[in-house]
């Protein structure tokens, strides 16, 4: 059980409550190390195949879970450009001995149907084919751990979705009194409540919906992606800056960042109940900086 809560003051003048899953393990620490669990075989002649972008934190933590575990791993990364295939988080992947198979994003988004994609994970006879994220059944199962060695009970808790696998593990370990709130770090369309709800009899909660001006049930918002996966705007990189300096709160680009920002955000305009504590899933991720800020400079976004 992990229980390493920092508290800070937002810029608002909230008090908050930080989970840091991110010092967990200084290579697989954040909600990787749940999702990869129940994930991972027990025995060391089965293969771990995986798939992830060339800045994924799950393809770095599956890299460093397996070699430390002794397992061979491999993924399978999407796009073909040759100008990501060294980025931090691959050639971290490589020194920690991950095979890597680069695939067209067409294959990779019909990664179900991709004749080719079949054919790469054919090539290994005894394989466990785990998914983008460790987003499955088992990653959810990993999950639910999240809050075990939390003794105080919140009013809210907040974490970033992506696939939304640790927003349900989380939902589905809260107490009743509980709010669980997922700030989605992805734009358009909120189809991951669809994919939440899918769980709900498996954990018995009730299945939620979009949320109110008042938070006053479980819900995902959808408000906060700041144009998309990975985009970002001045207004967040000089909110990151702030955060970092003033509370030495480590951040990543692409999901802890956005979800403190939401947080500072929905306080301002009152849409939060009075009287309740709040405390904020640390998912890690900040190993993917690097990389990202390379693209930051490059687009003159970062000096």
């Amino acid at each position: 059980m992990y229980n390493g809560v920092q508290n800070i003051v937002l810029p608002s003048g909230l008090d908050l409550s930080v989970l840091r899953l991110d010092l967990i393990h200084p290579l697989y620490g954040g909600n990787k190390y749940y999702k990869l669990k129940y994930n991972l075989p027990d025995d060391n002649d089965t293969v771990v195949l995986t798939f992830g972008g060339a800045h994924s934190n799950h393809i770095y933590s599956t890299a460093a879970y397996c070699y430390e575990k002794e397992i061979r791993a491999v993924a399978i990364i999407r796009g073909e450009d040759s100008a990501e295939h060294d980025s931090p988080t691959l050639q971290f992947a490589r020194s920690k001995g991950m095979i890597l198979h680069f695939v067209s994003r067409s294959d990779y988004k019909e990664k179900e149907n991709s004749t080719r994609i079949r054919e790469l994970i054919n090539m290994y006879p005894k394989v466990r084919v785990v998914p983008e994220g460790g987003s499955n059944a088992e990653g959810i199962r990993g999950c639910t751990e999240i809050l075990n060695g939390v003794s105080t009970v919140y009013g809210y808790v907040f974490c970033a979705c992506g696939t939304a696998a640790t927003f349900t593990g989380l939902l589905a370990s809260l107490q009743k009194q509980q709010i669980a709130i997922g700030i989605s770090v992805l734009k358009g369309e909120n189809h991951l409540l669809e994919s939440v709800n899918r769980y709900g009899k498996s954990y018995a909660f009730s299945p939620i919906g979009v949320g109110g001006n008042i938070l006053d049930k479980s819900t995902i918002l959808d408000t906060y992606h700041f144009g998309g996966y990975a985009r970002s705007t001045s207004e967040l990189l000089a909110f990151k800056r702030d955060i970092e300096d003033k509370c030495e709160l480590p951040l990543d680009y692409v999901y802890t960042v956005k979800v403190l920002f939401a947080i500072d955000d929905l306080y301002k305009k009152g849409r939060l109940l009075p009287d309740r504590k709040l405390l904020m899933v640390h998912t890690g991720g900040t190993q993917g900086n690097a990389g990202y800020e390379a693209r930051l400079k490059a687009a003159g976004m970062l000096f």
